[in-house]
């Protein structure tokens, strides 16, 4: 998982994966699934775990190529976000 010192590092959708959901042959199928579960509170692991197989370079090739860009979140949300799947 990517973190900084200021909170977990997420990915999440740009306006341009939003146009290449409606043409998943454009990106290809397993880029498809990551693009279509990034949703800007998924870390890289969360992602994998989903996809089954280690996404980090297909997210970094994503990344390059404008579909996808990371989001920082606090340390506050990530716990309010750890707190809401406990229950």
């Amino acid at each position: 998982m990517t973190t900084s010192t200021s909170g977990v590092q997420r990915y999440a959708k740009t306006a341009r994966a939003w146009e290449a959901l409606a043409r998943p042959e454009v990106v290809g199928r397993q880029a498809h699934t990551l693009l279509l579960m990034a949703n800007g509170r998924r870390s890289e692991m969360e992602l994998s775990l989903l996809l089954g197989t280690d996404v980090t370079d297909l997210a970094i090739r994503l990344q390059q190529r404008g579909y996808l860009q990371l989001q920082t979140l606090s340390p506050a949300v990530v716990a309010d976000d750890d707190n809401s799947a406990g229950n």
